[in-house]
């Protein structure tokens, strides 16, 4: 993996892959390359690095009225330039670029190609050597692409060039995002439809198992065994202008702040006529349907998910149980008899999650997706979908998501308590407390300045950090670590500050920066028990509190909200603690190394 475009038209190829390529820029990525074809002239430029790499490496004269290009997130070799897509056949006649991960691969290379030479580590690479294989045996491009992929085992969303077929442009896909683009007298495809916005608003999904054969003019999709297939494009609803940074330095920090603006859009979304929450009731019917519900994430959404199970447990009265997706597909617990899974994911596309869906599918259950992408994998494979409203999230590092699935949680609960005439439901303003925690959130993002100074204080040169919490604050710590390690590279781990006794204070060293998050009135003083506790270890503590609740010698106090939308406040500081912490070790904020936005294989 990691982004794939490519078009066909009238136009240079090349001005619409280096912008495409831009815009996937923030699914991660550590190298990129384009091949363009001109008639039968065919110039392929690759570099290691960024795109800007890229762009300073194409000639100017660069011409193609058919391109693919490719960003690469490795998976198999090395980051370098012989294993950067795009990839070509040993003649040089088929040129590919891949997303995905090919499981058979060795076992193809030893079966059909024992005798090639191969020029990177990939995977990929497979693929074209065996398309121009079976092409020397007669076959066309069509059928030779037909028969490679009827070997695969695995996820790919795959475009192909043919030398001598200047005309035409090939794709398929399985388990891997991709999309068609549509325009007049042009086609283009991509991973993400933000990567060709700038072209059209109209797409076309392709489904697993597909393939695709396009020129200028036609498409054409036929499923694997040959079957044609017919299908409409839809207008995406993405506004291009979301995807800027504007005059923000990061996109991580424009995200941050529009945190206040999200929870004001999702209550508009999920708000009837009366000002009342509203949630499709097919939806509720299928939450009070079910004897318990299994939530499946990965990551941060996994750490929503947690968030999400206390709010459903205390307002609608439903066992829940949060599993990781990873896991989940390939361990699954005794199921109730009447199951719900909700599976939450930012970008609808994150293969470990699809995994799981496929299978439970497959057993007959009910199935509801929370994104924030209409049109994604999971939207359209799942029996049902809420939507996050939060707009693209470019930072690899997820912040307004994670709020927006929070906030879409408790709306679900909210919603499906009320109709079961709970009262914790019934006697909860949900409108009006998102409001609050929408002011709160404002006030917070305004208080970079104290936020600076922490982390510049407590995290600007530590290796380790700690984060404690108690109750939904623990899922909260979770977050909070995940938050740092993954920008600053600061060995962060969060702990449910009961358990320090049983282990994890014997991590505790002189300095060690332990940050405490307390805004629950029950383990108040429990946690500030266990402050003390490391504090007479030698850490550096710091308490991050809530009005209410607040003791002199607190750090930053968070604006009081409801009890059961407290993570909703208390993550903004963390995000913000993560955000300077990595800016002071000169870390690139946006696209940490060896992550990707969008993880599209197991």
């Amino acid at each position: 993996m990691c982004g794939i475009v490519g078009y066909i038209g009238k136009s240079n190829a090349k001005d619409v892959l280096l912008s495409g390529l831009e815009k996937l820029e923030y699914r991660g990525y550590d190298s990129a390359g384009i091949a363009l074809l001109h008639e039968d002239q065919l110039v392929v430029i690759k570099e290691k690095g960024r795109i800007q790499d890229l762009k300073e490496a194409v000639p100017e004269d660069a011409f193609g009225e058919l391109g693919i290009g490719h960003t690469r997130w490795a998976t198999h070799g090395k980051p370098s330039h012989e294993n950067a897509h795009p990839h070509q056949s040993a003649s040089g006649r088929f040129t590919l670029v891949h997303n995905g991960v090919i499981e058979n691969y060795s076992l193809l290379k030893q079966d059909y190609l024992a005798d090639a030479e191969f020029k990177s580590d990939t995977d990929t690479e497979v693929i074209v050597q065996l398309i121009e294989k079976f092409a020397e045996n007669g076959k066309s491009t069509k059928e030779a692409l037909r028969q490679v992929l009827q070997l695969l085992h695995g996820s790919y969303a795959i475009c192909l060039i043919d030398r001598k077929e200047p005309d035409t442009l090939y794709a398929a896909k399985n388990k891997s995002p991709l999309l068609i683009g549509e325009g007049k007298g042009f086609h283009v495809i991509a991973s993400d439809a933000m990567a060709a916005l700038k072209e059209t608003d109209q797409f076309i999904e392709i489904m697993d198992e597909e393939m695709v054969i396009l020129t200028s003019d036609s498409l054409t999709i036929e499923h694997l065994d040959g079957e044609a297939v017919e299908r409409s494009a839809y207008t995406a609803t993405i506004d291009a202008s979301d995807i800027e940074k504007g005059t923000y330095p990061h996109y991580m920090l424009k995200e941050i702040d529009e945190q206040p603006a999200v929870m004001r859009r999702i209550i508009q979304a999920y708000q009837d006529s009366n000002g009342e929450i509203s949630v499709d009731e097919a939806i509720l019917n299928e939450v009070l349907a079910a004897d318990r519900i299994y939530i499946v994430a990965c990551g941060t959404s996994y750490h929503a998910g947690l968030v999400g199970k206390n709010l459903l447990e205390k307002l609608a009265h439903i066992p829940v149980e949060v599993h990781v997706s990873s896991e989940i597909g390939y361990n699954m617990p005794l199921l109730s008899k009447n199951p719900l899974f909700i599976f939450i994911t930012q970008s609808g596309e994150t293969a470990d999650s699809r995994q799981v869906l496929v299978k439970v599918k497959e057993m007959g259950h009910r199935t509801l997706t929370l994104t924030n992408v209409p049109g994604s994998t999971l939207d359209r494979e799942a029996d049902h979908a809420m939507y996050l409203h939060a707009g693209p999230e470019i930072a690899v590092a997820s912040t307004k998501a994670y709020t927006a699935q929070v906030a879409v949680l408790s709306i679900l609960a909210v919603a499906a308590g009320r109709k079961e005439a709970i009262s914790e439901a019934v006697d909860f303003d949900l409108v009006q407390e998102l409001g609050i925690v929408a002011t709160a959130m404002e006030s917070l993002v305004a208080s970079k300045e104290i936020i600076e100074h922490i982390a510049g204080e407590y995290l600007g040169t530590t290796r380790n950090a700690f984060f404690l919490g108690r109750s939904v604050d623990y899922y909260v710590a979770l977050e909070a670590a995940l938050k740092l390690k993954e920008i600053s590279y600061i060995q962060a781990e969060g702990f449910a500050s009961g358990e320090l006794k049983h282990g994890t204070i014997a991590l505790i060293e002189e300095g060690t920066p332990v940050i405490a998050i307390a805004t629950q009135p029950n383990v108040n003083w429990n946690i500030r028990g266990n402050v003390n506790e490391v504090l007479a270890r030698g850490a550096e503590t710091c308490v991050i509190s809530m009005e209410g609740v607040d003791q002199p010698g607190d750090r930053l106090v968070v604006p009081q909200v409801h009890k059961h939308l407290t993570p909703l406040a208390s993550v903004i500081p963390c995000q913000l603690l993560a955000y300077y912490a990595a800016l002071h070790r000169d870390c690139d904020v946006d696209k940490p190394r060896n992550l990707a936005k969008s993880v599209t294989v197991e």
